[in-house]
Parts: C-alpha cells; sequence; structure tokens
C-alpha cells in the first residue's frame, strides 16, 4: 500500500509539472510568439506534455490499472531527455551551446526515471482453468434431439 502511495503523490506532482505547460502554451499561441521565433515545434511539445499530464493526474487514482500509461509517459520523457543530449553534444561539437543544456537534460531524465521508478508492478491475471469438454457444445448439434 505505501508503494502505491508514493506512486500516487508522484503521479500528482508530474502531473500538475506537465499541466503547467498549458501558460506557455496558450502564452505562445496566443501572441505568434512561436512564429517570430521560429519555434515552431515548441508549442506542439507543449501540448502533448500538457495533455500527459491530464490523464497522469487521472491515472493517480488507481494507478494498477494505467500502468502502460505510466510507462508512456517514463519512457517518452526519457526518449525527450536523450533527444536533448544528443542535440547538446551535437552542438558543441559545432561550437554552439543549447540554452536547455545540461540542467533540463538532467531533470527531465530524473523525471523519466522516477516515473519508471514507481511504475506499478503488472498485475497477475489468474490463470484459466480449461472448462471440461461436454458432449454437448453451443458449435455441434444435438444428435440426440435430432
Amino acid at each position: 500500500m505505501k508503494r502505491e502511495r508514493v506512486s500516487q503523490v508522484v503521479l500528482v506532482v508530474v502531473g500538475f509539472l506537465y499541466l503547467g505547460w498549458i501558460y506557455p502554451l496558450f502564452q505562445s499561441l496566443w501572441g505568434t510568439s512561436w512564429l517570430q521565433k521560429h519555434e515552431d515545434a515548441f508549442p506542439m511539445f507543449m501540448s502533448v506534455n500538457a495533455m500527459l499530464g491530464i490523464f497522469l493526474l487521472l491515472a493517480v487514482k488507481h494507478p494498477a490499472r494505467h500502468r502502460s500509461l505510466i510507462a508512456f509517459g517514463a519512457w517518452s520523457t526519457l526518449a525527450h531527455a536523450s533527444t536533448m543530449a544528443i542535440m547538446s553534444a551535437e552542438a558543441l561539437s559545432h561550437g554552439a551551446h543549447r540554452k536547455d543544456s545540461p540542467q533540463d537534460i538532467v531533470i527531465v531524465g530524473a523525471i523519466g526515471l522516477l516515473l519508471l521508478a514507481v511504475l506499478p508492478a503488472k498485475e497477475s491475471v489468474p490463470a484459466r482453468t480449461a472448462a471440461p469438454h461436454s458432449a454437448q457444445s453451443p458449435l455441434q448439434p444435438n444428435p440426440a434431439g435430432s
């Protein structure tokens, strides 16, 4: 029960953190700053993370039922951190510095690892017992009734 409570707390914190992307998303879209700064991918990224935040908050009540959603949140966050790390390494090799590295890479990577750490265990599915074969099945005609 303690593990589930920790999962719920982490889901609330990360869910609200991701939901917080809604404010800069609307700010970016309202003033068309994305167009002026040539950052057309950034609002799309913000919208995906804001929606992920909403669904993580919905998963708080029963984390085990939403295991795949939490796993998606974790792995997509780690993929994002990896992409930022590769982009930063490439920029550095060309003498440029990206404004979001290295602190953002570490923060985003830590969020992904945290979500993986609280990922609920797979629910065990009860083993199905083989039903005894009866002489009559719905797919076979009843010879006695003919």
